[in-house]
């Protein structure tokens, strides 16, 4: 067993350092943005709480974001091919640093919404460049775990910014002279996450462009891809809006339910959430080799199955502790697949069409959460969680069953 576990980790480190300059510096960047994300994260709601606003106004937010995540796909696929990849991550992140501590300065509902929209179109643009950047940066053999140890370095930091973000606005509530729930500890602690995000722009300025031929293309190009590709589009596509409806449902609000289901306060959510983030890395970064021996697709649907029983523990359990466990093995098994999908989704269409399949299942997948946060918010408000996690447990089932379905039993995976 011992030469087995010592053999794959030197498989692993073989494929890190297989991993080339541009892909290096984006991991960099992962690194620092994901401590000020995962600060932003978990405080964010709590900041919206504090002015006197409730959980109705946080899911209009979240759906303002989510819906403008998918409106926008289309376009931003086409603007980052004009852009580079690189221009593109780099005003994504400029956007970002804005919206936030535009929403520090002007903390009332309208500036909110429109900045929900800046902060909406900002992650559209990096999350649409991403995957055809790692296609272009990485090679068949590393391919796989260069996603996912993106992934998994992402949740690693988040960890720490989780962390973090229990503690910061205690520390600034001290040296403001206000209760750590006040909204000025938590505008603070924000304003430092900014400067983070900004920090995290540096190791992007270094990044070599890598414009390949057939980048460029026209604005008909998603259009004309959509109508000769409908079948795998599809099939692509419908299980991912599936998961995001059910994430929309309970996910953003997870912070909420523990504060309000279980009494606890912000520096115990800040610590669960940053062992979440940590049970999420470790298992995005066990997913490349349980792909490379089992398939892509069987990954992903085993983990995802085997996740859906520690989520019915995690809403509806009376004791805390148990919910915690159960909300640390849910994160791990929902989320491992992510990237081994993503790997899979890319791996299928041609080079040309990438940011374009990137944009619709972007579009899909906040669509999802747009519509569901929404709901969700005033499921809370008039009904409490149960329901809301009902709706994710049923919409968890149904993407599984379309995954098994589309890719496993038709045999589609190619090692």
């Amino acid at each position: 067993m011992l030469s087995s576990v010592e053999r794959t980790a030197f498989d692993y480190a073989a494929k890190m350092r297989m991993f080339r300059p541009n892909a290096r510096l984006y991991l960099i960047n992962v690194i620092i943005s994901g401590v000020a994300m995962g600060v932003f994260q978990l405080l964010f709601n709590f900041y919206v709480l504090s002015l006197g606003f409730d959980e109705a106004l946080l899911g209009r937010l979240i759906t303002v974001s989510s819906l403008t995540l998918s409106l926008v796909a289309l376009p931003m696929g086409f603007l980052a091919d004009i852009l580079g990849r690189k221009n593109s991550l780099v005003l994504s992140g400029v956007l970002v640093s804005s919206a936030i501590i535009g929403m520090v300065l002007i903390p009332t509902e309208a500036a909110f919404y429109s900045l929900q929209i800046v902060l909406g179109i900002a992650q559209s643009l990096a999350v649409i460049t991403m995957a055809p950047f790692l296609m272009e940066n990485s090679g068949e053999q590393e391919r796989t775990y260069l996603f996912s140890f993106g992934q998994g370095l992402q949740m690693f930091s988040a960890f720490v910014g989780n962390w973090l973000g229990g503690y910061l606005p205690t520390w600034i509530a001290l040296r403001q002279g206000v209760p750590p729930t006040d909204s000025q500890a938590y505008a603070g602690s924000l304003a430092v996450m900014t400067g983070m995000c900004l920090l995290g722009l540096v190791p992007l300025m270094f990044l070599r462009r890598n414009r390949k031929v057939g980048e460029a293309r026209s604005v008909f190009a998603p259009l004309r891809y959509a109508t000769e590709n409908p079948k795998l589009l599809g099939k692509l596509v419908i299980p991912l809006l599936i998961t995001s409806i059910g994430m929309g449902f309970i996910i953003p609000f997870m912070n909420i339910f523990f504060r309000t289901v279980h009494q606890q306060p912000d520096p115990a959510i800040g610590t669960m959430f940053a062992w979440g983030s940590l049970a999420m890395g470790i298992g995005l970064l066990l997913a490349p080799p349980l792909a490379e021996r089992f398939g892509k697709i069987q990954v992903v649907v085993v983990t995802q199955a085997f996740s859906v029983p520690f989520l019915i523990l995690l809403g509806f359990s009376p004791w805390f502790w148990l919910s915690a466990l159960s909300y640390f093995i849910h994160l791990a098994l929902m989320n491992m697949g992510s990237p081994v999908f993503q790997t899979f989704v890319m791996e299928r269409v041609d080079s040309e069409a990438r940011a374009t399949v990137a944009s619709l299942t972007s579009m899909a997948w906040n669509f999802g959460w747009a519509f569901s946060s929404t709901v969700s918010g005033f499921l809370q408000v008039n009904y409490g969680f149960g329901t809301a996690f009902l709706g994710t447990i049923s919409m968890y089932i149904l993407a599984i069953i379309m995954y098994w379905a589309f890719f496993w039993r038709g045999k589609v995976e190619n090692q």
